[in-house]
């Protein structure tokens, strides 16, 4: 309830604000509605919408894979910490424009120089996350794990993964968020469809109404797998921990 209230909240202060501001600048929510009904009617809409989520979830679980077996090492191995952690910092504070930039002048104005450029703007965050995490663990466990000679994996299955769990999620939910915001630019600079292509030429046209079509659907699709997906996950993984009284 408390959600819709604030949702109901937002669309009242947005349609009191159009009507100040002017529906040139800002639209009223009927006439968003409308063009969201007239893109989807055509099939543009979920067109764009199912080529973002494509590039998402591929840079995701990119990120995220190379990104935990990294973290992992780093946070295991000494040499690898301090080989790695320049670089580390280096991907932490370049800004993800000039990777994005980079990537199409190397690699072309491709899918994969796109989805690459995305996951390298996720990659430092899932390392970082998952390399304290590693820090974290409890040696005493590895020392149980080791006397009663239980297999690597099973003894990685069982011992370490349960202890990473919580940090896998916090660096799913981070990372999500991360790329949800990256892919827009990648598509504005250098893809031909999806929802940041469709928000640059609604720029360039001036067109607002489709512009917070596209947000909007965007930000409401962000919604729902926040609340369906990456919620429930990371209530899961840590459900062991105690609350908070």
């Amino acid at each position: 309830m408390l959600r819709l209230l604030s949702f109901a909240l937002f669309l009242a202060i947005w349609w009191i604000a159009a009507l100040f501001v002017g529906g040139a600048k800002l639209p009223s929510p009927p006439a968003v509605l409308q063009v969201m009904i007239a893109e989807a009617s055509s099939g543009a809409l979920f067109l764009h919408l199912g080529a973002t989520l494509a590039r998402v979830i591929l840079a995701f679980v990119l990120a995220m894979s190379l990104g935990s077996a990294i973290g992992y090492l780093m946070g295991r191995v000494k040499l690898a910490d301090r080989l790695g952690d320049p670089w580390l910092i280096l991907l932490l504070n370049l800004p993800a424009l000039v990777v994005i930039v980079l990537a199409y002048i190397w690699a072309g104005l491709t899918e994969a120089a796109a989805i690459a450029a995305i996951a390298i703007n996720k990659l430092p965050t899932a390392i970082v996350t998952l390399r304290e995490g590693t820090r974290a663990l409890d040696r005493s466990l590895d020392e149980m794990a080791s006397v009663f000679a239980m297999p690597r994996w099973r003894a990685f299955r069982h011992v370490v993964l349960p202890q990473l769990a919580p940090y896998i999620a916090a660096s799913a939910r981070s990372g999500l968020s991360l790329v949800w915001k990256i892919v827009l630019v990648a598509e504005l600079l250098g893809r031909p469809n999806g929802v940041g292509f469709e928000i640059g030429v609604a720029f360039q046209l001036f067109d607002t109404p489709r512009l917070l079509a596209y947000s909007l659907t965007f930000a409401a699709v962000v919604l729902v797998i926040e609340t369906l997906l990456v919620q429930p996950f990371e209530a899961r993984a840590t459900r062991w921990r105690p609350r908070a009284a």
